[in-house]
């Protein structure tokens, strides 16, 4: 015999379906915990595990004075490697491939960074091809689009190529044609292929903090490599994306 579904998952499975279906509305409250106790005989404690688990899913949020609200679900964004070509193309209009992706004009577009001069460890020094304890500049971003945290970013550049340059400061960010921009100003043309190596896991308690995301929401989670002259110029490990706002896209010629 089949073991009875627990009254709060029974619960939350029909609070899902009201949310996914449209019919509970992003900054709509859920009904009350009388009129839900009353519905299904259980206990508050019953009802708080339901909206708790909802709330690990990120499906509903709750703030203080306001309580708790379905949450508003940010459009999809559709990531594919052309992407790039924004970043690569003219700048008389501003862009990268993160405000071309997102569909957001460049006043739209807002970063919070934070750089540090590191010595490259095992792994960093690996992606690079270049000695442990080689001088480096890491750059952490957080990438807003009209004000929604989107995307984490661990980016790092070599101090040799960039060290005493506008592209270590950080007040010059957010900078237009991003990392391509910036190495192109170097005299330095990422003319390679640019790869990346996705994952999807679970979010770190750092990452649903700064994207504003429930323990149950997936991220994707890439190691990006760009090149000049088959030397590796840039590495970001890793960019973070919430994977409900995410569709992977990759296109093959055959």
């Amino acid at each position: 015999m089949a073991e009875r579904e627990p009254a709060y998952e029974r619960i939350a499975n029909e609070l899902r379906q009201k949310i996914r279906s449209g019919d509970l509305a992003p900054g709509v409250r859920p009904p009350s915990h009388r009129l839900i106790a009353e519905e299904y005989g259980v206990s508050d404690i019953t009802i708080r595990q339901a909206i708790d688990l909802l709330r690990t899913e990120g499906l509903v949020e709750t703030k203080r004075g306001s309580g708790t609200s379905v949450r508003s679900r940010p459009a999809i964004r559709r990531l594919s490697m052309d992407r790039y070509l924004a970043d690569k193309g003219s700048q008389v209009v501003p862009q990268t491939s993160f405000t071309r992706d997102q569909g957001i004009a460049w006043s739209q577009y807002r970063l919070d960074k934070r750089f540090e001069w590191i010595q490259a460890d095992e792994r960093l020094a690996g992606l690079f091809d270049v000695p442990v304890g080689t001088r480096v500049l890491e750059r952490r971003f957080v990438f807003y689009a009209s004000g929604v945290p989107s995307q984490l970013s661990r980016s790092c550049l070599l101090a040799r190529d960039v060290e005493g340059t506008p592209v270590a400061d950080p007040h010059n960010e957010p900078w237009p044609g991003g990392n391509i921009g910036q190495l192109r100003s170097l005299g330095i043309e990422v003319d390679g292929d640019i790869v990346e190596e996705t994952s999807v896991r679970m979010p770190t308690r750092e990452e649903m903090d700064l994207l504003d995301i429930g323990s149950g929401t997936p991220v994707f989670s890439i190691t990006r490599l760009m090149s000049s002259h088959g030397r590796v110029v840039e590495v970001a490990d890793p960019i973070v994306i919430p994977g409900d706002r995410a569709v992977r896209v990759d296109r093959i010629s055959i």
